[in-house]
């Protein structure tokens, strides 16, 4: 069934993508994109990349704070495995990166891949959160579409929902252990159960980050700090296509189409992330330096992190192979599963 609904995603997702892609490309002349490209100033770009990894050398301080109570690891350390599971987003499919740097955390610190997985879906609520006041700062200056104005409010009732849903989890520990032990007892065989039980007890640790108000505060706050730095990414890139967008403007687009980021796509949130087109021609910018704009925009959110990714990928060690095995940890394997030679 998990299989299923797996290959249903990315169903889903190649339908969506090329739609999306469409919708936002089909107003726009291709002979206009590439003149705004022809007369682009790139130098830009530069800046622009070395702030967007500075950002995320903070996401990687911040995910050292969420497991600091398994172990303590440096954001130096986790910097290279950030890269890493990034890339897997962007060309593997399911969003394998997400669990593939849960699998390469366990290798190299023997971290519980239940609570590295708890702790990337806190990151996405903590982004999730951040985006959708980025959203709602944006509004008060910038009118949005009818879509995305609902869009807003369907993610902030799920991303506050799912804050509520966590930190009652988080204070109440037992009782999560009490509901995942009477699910597994009695839904999984016997052999099965020792290490989904040991998935539940990294789950516990993963939330222990939620149960002090001032780490939740930390949190959002590094969070706000990260979103910031990326948003000086997408604005200094702009000054390559001459579009003296404000940056509240800015913050209005990526907070839209990061949002979006949350509905099945391909890899790389190709066709999702070209609708900040349509939130850019909604506050006056001109069609074809918006699209030529957001296609650069979106080309070096992709490519530098995913060679970057690659080249750290080797340095690490990590062998296509213990891909597959990762693959194998989502479709729902625990680490005792896997082959003795991919066994920490």
């Amino acid at each position: 069934m998990k299989e299923k609904r797996r290959w249903l995603v990315l169903t889903v997702g190649l339908l969506l993508s090329p739609l999306f892609l469409w919708i936002a490309l089909r107003k726009i002349r291709l002979d206009q994109v590439l003149v705004a490209l022809g007369q682009a100033n790139y130098w830009w770009l530069i800046p622009g990349v070395a702030v967007y990894f500075v950002s995320v050398w903070f996401r990687a301080w911040r995910w050292g704070f969420l497991l600091r109570g398994s172990k303590r690891v440096s954001a130096n350390r986790l910097f290279p495995i950030v890269v890493i599971g990034y890339m897997g987003n962007d060309i593997l499919p399911f969003r394998l990166g997400e669990v593939l740097r849960a699998y390469i955390l366990w290798r190299k610190e023997g971290i519980n891949i239940g609570t590295t997985l708890t702790t990337a879906v806190l990151e996405r609520l903590f982004d999730g959160l951040t985006m959708v006041l980025f959203v709602l700062f944006g509004l008060l200056f910038v009118p949005l579409s009818a879509f995305l104005s609902r869009l807003v409010i369907i993610a902030s009732v799920v991303f506050f929902g799912a804050l509520a849903l966590f930190l009652f989890l988080a204070v109440r520990p037992n009782l999560l252990r009490r509901l995942a032990q009477g699910s597994i007892s009695r839904l999984v065989p016997a052999p099965f159960r020792p290490p989904l039980l040991g998935l539940v007890e990294g789950v516990v640790a993963g939330l222990e980050s939620l149960r002090s108000g001032g780490d939740v505060l930390v949190l959002f706050g590094v969070t706000v700090w990260v979103w910031m730095l990326e948003m000086a990414k997408y604005w200094l890139v702009s000054f390559a296509f001459d579009l003296h967008l404000p940056y509240v403007g800015i913050m209005l687009m990526g907070g839209a189409v990061n949002l979006l980021t949350a509905l099945p796509s391909l890899p790389g949130y190709i066709g999702i992330f070209e609708l900040g087109i349509k939130v850019l021609e909604s506050i006056g910018a001109p069609p074809a330096a918006a699209g030529s704009y957001v296609l650069v925009l979106h080309a070096i959110l992709l490519v530098p992190v995913t060679l970057l990714g690659l080249v750290l990928m080797a340095v690490e060690g990590v062998r296509w192979a213990e891909v597959r095995e990762a693959a194998q940890i989502q479709k729902g394997r625990g680490p005792s599963e896997l082959p003795p030679n991919v066994r920490r």
